[in-house]
C-alpha cells in the first residue's frame, strides 16, 4: 500500500496520560498533547529467549526515566539528551493507526517523541537499514505524513558513528548535575576561551581528578565543545567554548544529534 493512498485525516492516535488513562482519537485533535510527558503506550516486552534489551534510561534533560527496546535505543536516546536543543522526551509515545488495504486496521508506535526548546515536535524511529521490510518503510511514509500534517518533525535513523557514540557514552557518565562545581566550571570557561588541549587545560585548573569530571559535564551540556566525531576523547582533544552559555540550556547554534 502506497503512503499516499493514507488520508492523514483518517489518523487515529491512542495514548496513555500521565494520569494512566489511555485517550483515543484523531490525529488532527490530539496533537497538542504534550507528548513528551506521557507514558509508554504499550508495554516492553520480556520474554525467556529475548533477543533485545530492554531497560530504563536516566536522562539529565527530562531529570527522569526514559524507557528503550534495545541498545540501538538507549544510543538514540542518549544523543536526543545530548541534544541542548531537546527539552523533554518520552519512548512509545503514542500508536497510530490507520485503514489499510481491505480496511484493515495498521497500526505504528514510534521510539521517540521529542520536544524542543522552540516547542516544536520531534518523532524519532529507529531502525537500522538492513532492517527494513517494505510493510515497515509504508509505516514510516505514513507516520512522517501524519508528522508533516501536524507540524511535526520526523526520522528515521540507524546506528549512529561510531567514534561519535563512543565519546558520547563516556560523557554521558557525567550528565547528572551533581557533577557540576560552580567555581572549577567558571575557571575551566577562562581556561579554554581561546581554546587548548583537554588535560593541559584542566590542569591549568587545578588538580586533574577534582577537575576532569567537571570539564566532562560541561563538554556533556555542551558548555565546552570538542570534535566529538574527529577521534576518541584524549589528553590532547581541543576544547573549545560550546554552544550552550553556563547556566542554561540556550543554544546559539542547532543542533543535530539526534539525527546524525
Amino acid at each position: 500500500m502506497d503512503a499516499d493512498a493514507v488520508p492523514v485525516e483518517d489518523i487515529e492516535l491512542e495514548y496513555v496520560s500521565t494520569a494512566g488513562v489511555r485517550e483515543r482519537g484523531s490525529l488532527g485533535r490530539l496533537w497538542p498533547v504534550r507528548f513528551e510527558s506521557v507514558r509508554p503506550a504499550r508495554r516492553f516486552p520480556a520474554f525467556r529467549g529475548q533477543g533485545n534489551w530492554c531497560g530504563w534510561y536516566w536522562s539529565a534533560t527530562c531529570g527522569g526515566h526514559v524507557g528503550y527496546e534495545s541498545w540501538l535505543e538507549r544510543d538514540r536516546l542518549r544523543l536526543l539528551d545530548f541534544d541542548p536543543l531537546v527539552t523533554g522526551m518520552s519512548s512509545q509515545p503514542f500508536r497510530l493507526s490507520w485503514a489499510g488495504v481491505g480496511g484493515k486496521r495498521v497500526r505504528h508506535t514510534p521510539n521517540f517523541f521529542a520536544r524542543r526548546a522552540d516547542g516544536t515536535g520531534l518523532v524519532v524511529d529507529v531502525r537500522p537499514d538492513e532492517r527494513i521490510e517494505p510493510d515497515d518503510a509504508t509505516k514510516f511514509a505514513v507516520t512522517a505524513a501524519a508528522c508533516r500534517a501536524v507540524g511535526w518533525d520526523f526520522v528515521r535513523v540507524g546506528t549512529p558513528d561510531g567514534v561519535l557514540m563512543a565519546n558520547v557514552r563516556w560523557l554521558a557518565g557525567y550528565r547528572h548535575p551533581r557533577v557540576h562545581r560552580p567555581e572549577v566550571a567558571a575557571r575551566l570557561l577562562e581556561v579554554f576561551t581561546d581554546g587548548g588541549g583537554l588535560l593541559t587545560g584542566a590542569r591549568r585548573v587545578g588538580d586533574q581528578i577534582a577537575v576532569l569530571p567537571v570539564l566532562s559535564h560541561l563538554l556533556w551540556r555542551r558548555v565546552l565543545a570538542v570534535d566529538l566525531e574527529a577521534g576518541l576523547l584524549s589528553a590532547d582533544s581541543q576544547v573549545l567554548l560550546g554552544m550552550v552559555r553556563e547556566g542554561g540550556r540556550d543554544a546559539v547554534a542547532p543542533a543535530a544529534a539526534a539525527s546524525g
